[in-house]
């Protein structure tokens, strides 16, 4: 059966070493062995598919006290989402998800109110930095070019909705 994998489908990823202990348990009780063995395999130790994997995904959802809102590939999502808050660029991303495209890293990656909140923390540090004075690029004076469609600036601490 050939691979339904792309290019950038097959890959090594590092992870942090605090999980090595529980990769290592993993490898060794639940996967299949040798380099090209799958590192999730179905009940019979053949290749996990769908319709032998929502039973056991449901009960151990269940017994780590998790709701039934999230799905398996939610965990995609979120450790990508964990990866750009460590500062992981798009392109790091797209090469740790597999992505040959930046659209689906995008689709992958989600803001967090945390992040939210350093940007501006940022931003504001920058504005301090410089003595309180406008950026060179807003320095023209026309609105529309500092805020698009000649919105007025947000009032610190709401969302701009830029």
């Amino acid at each position: 059966m050939r691979s339904k994998l792309s290019a950038a489908g097959a890959r090594s990823v590092s992870f942090p070493a605090e999980l090595l202990d529980a990769v290592t348990q993993h490898l060794e009780h639940f996967a299949a062995p040798g380099r090209d063995g799958h590192v999730f395999v179905g009940p019979q130790g053949g290749r996990l598919r769908r319709s032998n994997f929502r039973d056991d995904w449901v009960k151990a959802r269940k017994a780590a006290g998790v709701t039934d809102e999230p799905h398996f590939h939610d965990l995609r999502h979120t450790g990508n989402t964990l990866a750009s808050t460590a500062g992981a660029s798009t392109r790091e991303l797209m090469t740790r998800m597999g992505h040959s495209s930046s659209r689906a890293a995008l689709i992958h990656q989600h803001m967090t109110s945390d992040r939210d909140r350093a940007i501006a923390d940022r931003l504001g540090a920058m504005i301090r930095k410089s003595g309180g004075n406008a950026p060179a690029q807003m320095k023209g004076g026309d609105r529309a070019t500092a805020f698009p469609m000649g919105r007025a600036p947000p009032v610190y601490g709401e969302t701009a909705g830029l």
